[in-house]
């Protein structure tokens, strides 16, 4: 099975037609998990989708919002491993003398 055939038939099962420009959404995936990590590039063009649903695009929108996001890649300068810039200065909280034995998950929900 090529790539092609896998488009095709996972088209089929999410119930979508789409023409796809597998190039597009590969060079997209590839900046992401170059520049940013690995992980991002699923996400990215999950988010890319996502975008293209939302604004309803056409596929020339599609092309504006990938490169767009190559760029935001590609421009990307933080390691992986950097701490995200809003919360470098924030304090870490010491509660290491509470006891969370009795919370419940539904207590922080409010």
């Amino acid at each position: 099975m090529n790539l092609h055939d896998w488009i095709d038939e996972l088209c089929d099962v999410l119930d979508v037609e789409v023409e796809l420009d597998e190039a597009l959404v590969l060079d997209l995936a590839r900046d992401a998990a170059h520049n940013v990590q690995r992980p991002a590039a699923p996400i990215t063009t999950f988010l890319l989708g996502y975008a293209t649903a939302v604004h309803g695009a056409d596929p020339a929108r599609v092309e504006e919002l990938a490169g767009a996001a190559s760029q935001l890649a590609i421009g990307w300068e933080r390691p992986a491993d950097a701490p995200d810039p809003e919360d470098i200065d924030d304090p870490i909280p010491d509660d290491s003398t509470v006891d969370h034995t009795a919370d419940s998950i539904d207590e922080f929900d409010s």
